[in-house]
């Protein structure tokens, strides 16, 4: 079959430069979902109809399998719909769908296919309270005759709830003769896609129709506040399914997935967490409060604490990692590691039940196991042209407040003394220390203020 996407509309009330199909929704364009969702049923051919914003849209949205056609100027519905005919096969059928309608379901679609079945015209429709803006379905005996717009309804036709979500699937090549015989006299002098419905039924052809489960699924995009409301619908939906597979979330409203969240069993995941890109947590791990985690590995039992940040890394199991901890891209922990607060990772590996508790930054460094790293340990690996690797073997005890200037080796069970700025390699099992030597004047006086004694320059 093919698929038809509309995605060419400027979307005026989203005031925005960026062409409303490109905005965001769970961390991906508008666009992508729907293509998503045509490329899962299958699709022989998917072709794109964009017009405002230009190339922005193409460049924006991955896809080799994708066809693009433009449409300009833009002219309505059916005329989009007429800039992808040259790209279709007339031997399937025709499906419609719209960028800027993010949450239709496959299985909604499956439902609406099957109902058109080879020779029928399908249209998606749904029940409104307010069905004000929409295009009613006009039925005689029950069939389907015709769509009539909002704008171009009397009274009487206005008063009808059942609306024309505007997706539908028909025969390739009964649709392109439709849509040449489309006509402009309306209201808006556009040629409507809806329109063809009153060619089918001219010409003794079906209109069935079918309806999703949720109207939520056939919602468009046209402002930003409706944009914010679908994304809590996204993500609604995406946290029961979590929840239905066992996943305990503090607050099903305040989860964010920008991407694909993975969990086993009894993930416990706090409020206010952002996942994005791709993410898995094993078995048993908790989440603390307000963490963003991005493209990462959580091994079982791991402990995130709150306020974490972690991107494109690999946590051991039973690791322990944050509060406030930042673990950048590269960062690969081992089993039962720690990484405490104000600590800051990048390129790192710090291998099975080693610990930086506080205060530290480790870039470019190799750890070994039952390593601890005293708070404020700096390696200092950068020299102003060139990145070099620190490496800290197994059993070394690194005091506070150390410098280990890059490259440099600590020897297995080495230590060094807190406040070492080390710059060679420190010997195994050698304590290790660089100070300058404590000294005492002792015939030093502090400078006394103008009133009161009050050390000078103090208020």
């Amino acid at each position: 079959m093919n698929v038809v996407i509309l995605a060419a509309g400027m979307g005026k009330r989203m005031r925005s430069d960026l062409p409303k199909v490109l905005h965001p929704l769970a961390g991906q364009p508008l666009l992508a979902h729907v293509v998503d969702c045509a490329r899962s049923l299958g699709a022989a051919r998917i072709v794109v109809v964009y017009g405002h914003g230009g190339d922005l849209v193409p460049r924006a949205i991955d896809g080799s399998d994708l066809c693009w056609a433009l449409q300009a100027p833009q002219l309505g519905t059916g005329h989009a719909v007429m800039q992808a005919l040259a790209h279709l096969d007339a031997a399937g059928p025709t499906l419609v769908l719209y960028g800027d309608v993010p949450l239709i379901r496959r299985e909604t679609l499956g439902r609406l296919i099957a109902a058109a079945g080879s020779d029928r015209l399908g249209l998606l429709t749904v029940e409104l309270d307010d069905p004000s803006g929409y295009g009613r379905v006009v039925r005689e005996g029950g069939r389907i005759v015709r769509i009539v717009e909002h704008k171009d309804a009397d009274p009487a036709t206005r008063a009808i709830r059942e609306v024309n979500t505007g997706i539908l699937v028909a025969p390739t090549a009964a649709l392109a003769r439709w849509l040449g015989a489309l006509s402009n006299d309306n209201a808006q002098k556009e040629y409507y896609l809806t329109d063809v419905v009153a060619a089918a039924v001219h010409d003794g052809v079906e209109v069935a129709s079918a309806r999703p489960v949720d109207v939520v699924e056939t919602l468009g995009v046209n402002s930003k506040a409706q944009l914010a409301a679908l994304e809590r619908a996204f993500q609604g939906r995406l946290a029961q399914r979590l929840m239905d597979e066992g996943v305990q979330l503090a607050d099903p409203a305040r989860l964010d997935v920008r991407g694909e969240l993975t969990c086993g069993r009894d993930v416990s995941i706090d409020v206010n967490c952002i996942f994005e890109g791709k993410v898995d947590i094993g078995d048993g791990a908790s989440i603390g409060a307000h963490c963003v985690i991005r493209d990462t590995r959580i091994g079982a039992g791991a402990q995130i604490l709150p306020f974490t940040l972690i991107e494109n890394a690999s946590i051991g199991a039973r690791a322990r990692i944050g509060p406030f901890a930042r673990l950048r891209p590269g960062t690969e922990l081992g089993e039962e590691t720690h990484v405490g607060n104000f600590v800051e990772m990048k390129n790192t590996r710090m291998a099975a039940k080693s610990k930086a508790n506080h205060l530290s930054y480790l870039g470019d460094t190799v750890v070994g196991e039952r390593v601890n790293i005293g708070a404020g340990t700096i390696t200092c690996n950068y020299d102003g042209a060139s990145k070099h690797q620190t490496v800290i073997e197994d059993d070394a005890f690194i005091g506070s407040d150390t410098q280990l200037v890059a490259p440099v080796r600590v020897g297995r069970g080495a230590t060094l003394g807190a406040g070492t700025t080390l710059t060679r390699d420190a010997p195994e099992d050698k304590l290790t220390l660089s100070r300058a030597p404590q000294t005492t004047v002792e015939s030093w006086q502090r400078p006394a203020g103008k009133a009161g004694g009050k050390p000078a320059g103090k208020p």
